[in-house]
């Protein structure tokens, strides 16, 4: 069933799950660990995540099995839809071709399509030869090589991408993935929920109309109030970054983390989103937790 169709047809807010695979080379049942205490709570879909090639020597190296392989084993031990994402990041449009008809074989219906962030040690995104440079040329391809097949998410940023001159030319940007055909939207983690709400009513006013389903992540120790700023270019809370430091260990954190994001999560349900996207990092502890506690 295409993820479209489920967020509309839910009728109540529901959970979904997505995760990291384990790298090549590394044993499947890591990744079965986290997520079977997690498939308790069924689920409608679950994303699972790509991760570019590695340019060492001059050769790519790749780190994670095949997004088809990866996909494939997870349709066979869950009966859950399986979401693998699509990136522009090191792949040429004849490669993703190949990577379309493997999951069309498998019987996938749908995608998340990104453009991925820039190699390792670049600061600015370069597309390889033959390949897109901006999301919305990877999602026309996928609409041009199986039209009509998949249903396909893309990503949207509450804080604008780092990138974007303005969040106004970033819903500018946005709009034109939608054109190109996506059907839904999945946004960036956020900790303060005022940020969703001005997000949807921005797009809705730029006449964005497909469900727009907001990402959440729990806050896991003190690390996390300089690698996430960095890494996903958001700002934290004051609020919560004055009580992550007063937290005297990483374990109060943790607990802190958990109560933020079931409270997030609560709020969200009153106000009917239609779910909510859990980024488990491939550690699900916490996350189970907090869908125990307000689904």
């Amino acid at each position: 069933m295409k993820v479209s169709d489920i967020l509309l047809q839910s009728g109540k807010t529901f959970p979904s799950l997505e995760f990291v695979p384990p790298l090549k080379g590394s044993d499947l049942e890591i990744l079965y660990q986290t997520m079977d205490p997690l498939m308790e709570f069924n689920p409608p879909y679950i994303n699972i995540t790509c991760h570019r090639d590695e340019i060492v020597d001059g050769r790519a190296v790749t780190r994670h099995p095949s997004t088809t392989a990866v996909t494939a084993a997870l349709l066979r031990r869950y009966r859950t839809e399986v979401v693998p994402h699509i990136i522009c990041g090191g792949a040429s449009r004849y490669r993703i071709e190949d990577e379309l008809f493997d999951l069309n074989f498998i019987g996938v219906e749908n995608v998340m399509a990104l453009r991925g962030e820039p190699a390792k040690g670049e600061d600015q995104f370069t597309a390889v030869k033959d390949g897109h440079s901006h999301c919305s040329e990877l999602v026309a391809q996928i609409e041009e090589t199986f039209p009509g097949k998949f249903c396909i998410g893309v990503a949207g940023y509450p804080e604008k991408h780092r990138e974007a001159e303005s969040i106004d030319s970033d819903i500018a940007f946005l709009r034109q993935k939608v054109d190109e055909g996506a059907g839904y939207i999945i946004t960036q983690m956020f900790f303060d929920n005022r940020l969703y709400y001005d997000f949807v009513g921005k797009c809705r006013a730029a006449g964005i109309t497909v469900p727009i389903v907001p990402g959440l992540k729990p806050i896991a120790n003190k690390g996390h109030l300089e690698k996430l700023p960095a890494a996903f270019s958001l700002k934290l809370p004051e609020e919560l970054v004055g009580e992550i430091n007063r937290c005297t260990d990483d374990k109060q954190v943790y607990s802190l983390g958990v109560e933020w994001c079931i409270e997030q999560s609560r709020d969200l349900v009153r106000n009917g989103v239609p779910a909510i996207h859990y980024y488990t990092m491939s550690r699900g502890r916490n996350v189970a937790e907090i869908i125990r506690n307000v689904f």
